[in-house]
């Protein structure tokens, strides 16, 4: 098994102190971060380890101590899902959407994941049963669109992944399922001609999750090209994250990049108040000014939406201007599709 292999990839990961400082010389605050009595959950693939003399991509992946202080309204889950958990599987917040979390496995840990209270590092577990949940999206009819997510759905083996999408195609109502994944970015040798085989076939979307340009390897851009030559759709997730991704050159030669991978930029996220984010997040006009000036300067292809997920399961809120948030204390308040205010920690 060589290196371009996406289950030697897997089967090598790095996941402790040790192996890390085989590729990277730590600082202080990375150093104390794994100093701690219980050890961070820490994971990336060797693929991405070569891309870590990037400044910005070792910010996301490598624990730094900052994540160990936890900011007012920082929560371990700050969208709420648990409390829209319909079965064991499924998520259903929005009335014609479900979240499939299909697995708690990822091929790397991102510092400022949403879900990092639901990853596990056990890449041999059984494969549990859906059943449940196919039967529930079965029962509501009004339920139009699957989320497949986790975790990284396509982490799971072609088999599974095939007979988990064609259950979900086997139910009339269901018109569109979507994939969630940083695969592409963080393990493209997994997107062979076979997977893109079954992606074609069930007929599904890939929103992927994408950061910075260097991010966009030669790998990473032939994995992107691959599925796209299979004729399926790619719409990509930025999370704005501080001294990341926070100026506008960084996010334009981004979100070109994409496109010329046929990769369109679909969300700008503001960064979830998850529990111990507080020195990825932007003030939430940061992000105001970012998009604007984008609309200003770059293709509109190339500019997505900006939005705030808003805390405890209000959906995503497009924030086009100042006009739709006011400050009360340290939060920003907003609007949702229902007119229901939300509340997100942005303090001064």
């Amino acid at each position: 098994m060589s290196k371009e292999d996406w289950k030697w990839q897997l089967a090598n990961r790095l996941t402790s102190l040790g192996q890390l400082e085989e590729c990277v010389e730590l600082t202080r605050d990375e150093r104390a971060a794994f100093d701690r009595a219980v050890p961070p959950v820490f994971a990336i693939t060797p693929h991405y380890a070569n891309l870590l003399e990037s400044g910005p991509l070792r910010r996301t992946v490598v624990p730094r101590i900052h994540e160990t202080r936890v900011g007012t309204g920082e929560l371990a889950d700050p969208l709420g899902e648990e409390d829209h958990r319909a079965t064991p599987h499924l998520i259903h917040t929005y009335p014609d959407k479900v979240l499939f979390l299909a697995t708690t496995f990822c091929s790397a840990f991102c510092r400022y994941c949403t879900r990092s209270r639901l990853l596990s590092d056990e890449t041999a577990a059984p494969v549990p049963s859906f059943e449940q949940s196919f039967r529930y999206i079965e029962q509501h009819p009004e339920i139009r669109d699957v989320l497949v997510s986790g975790g990284d759905p396509l982490t799971l083996t072609d088999a599974v992944l095939d007979n988990l999408l064609a259950r979900l195609r086997g139910i009339p109502h269901v018109r569109t399922i979507r994939i969630g994944s940083k695969v592409p970015a963080v393990l493209p040798m997994r997107i062979t001609d076979g997977l893109c085989a079954i992606l074609r076939k069930h007929r599904v979307w890939l929103s992927l999750h994408f950061i910075h340009a260097d991010e966009l390897s030669p790998e990473t851009r032939a994995a992107c090209r691959r599925l796209s030559d299979h004729g399926i759709g790619m719409v990509s997730q930025t999370v704005l994250l501080k001294g990341v991704n926070d100026d506008a050159q960084t996010l334009t030669d981004l979100f070109y990049g994409l496109l010329e991978i046929n990769v369109k930029p679909y969300y700008l996220l503001q960064c979830d108040p998850v529990k111990g984010s507080a020195h990825f997040r932007t003030p939430v006009e940061r992000g105001i000014e970012l998009i604007q000036s984008l609309h200003g300067r770059i293709s509109g292809l190339a500019v997505p939406q900006f939005v705030i997920d808003a805390p405890g399961g209000g959906g995503k809120v497009p924030i086009l201007s100042r006009k739709q948030i006011r400050r009360d204390g340290n939060d920003v308040v907003f609007l949702n599709h229902e007119g229901v205010g939300y509340r997100y920690p942005d303090p001064l």
